[in-house]
């Protein structure tokens, strides 16, 4: 069965029909054309679903699109603002944080949920709001570094 869910996705009213048993990743892809979010374990393991549920990292995979309705969703296709990449997307490129490019998107996700709430973190606070989100290429000291840096320069802009 379908129904009519409305919330906002990367900043636009959306009312669309979602399938009630379709999960989130899915309705992303295959109703919204944002192939971004990527399909991974499907178990909520690995973290590159990753989107923001107002303003919450949250994995698509493990929710239905209807659970949507009434929210915001921000995926990774959001974050750029008038073709000026966020800081923290900047940064993975600068400081060489990704490599095939498929954990990126929830990583980047999920950074931008740490600073929101933490704009300081320490090392093992940026360690620990990753830690849902896995990355079989680069390590993740790269990927630290960048945050941090991301959120050295966020300071600075506020």
């Amino acid at each position: 069965m379908k129904r009519v869910i409305h919330f906002t996705l990367n900043g636009e009213e959306i009312d669309a029909l979602a399938q009630d048993n379709m999960t989130m990743v899915d309705f992303l892809r295959k109703e919204m054309h944002l192939t971004g979010t990527k399909r991974g374990c499907e178990e909520g393991e690995c973290g590159a679903c990753t989107i923001l549920l107002d303003g919450n990292a949250v994995d698509s995979c493990m929710m239905l699109a209807v659970e949507a309705d009434g929210h915001e969703v921000v995926t990774i296709e959001g974050l750029q603002k008038d073709g000026v990449l966020h800081p923290i997307q900047k940064e993975f490129i600068d400081k060489w944080a990704l490599q095939c490019g498929f954990c990126t998107p929830g990583m980047i996700l999920s950074a931008v949920s740490l600073l929101s709430e933490n704009p300081h973190p320490t090392e093992h606070e940026i360690r620990d709001a990753i830690a849902g989100n896995l990355c079989r290429c680069t390590g993740y000291a790269k990927i630290v570094e960048a945050i941090d840096a991301a959120a050295k320069i966020m300071a600075k802009e506020v």
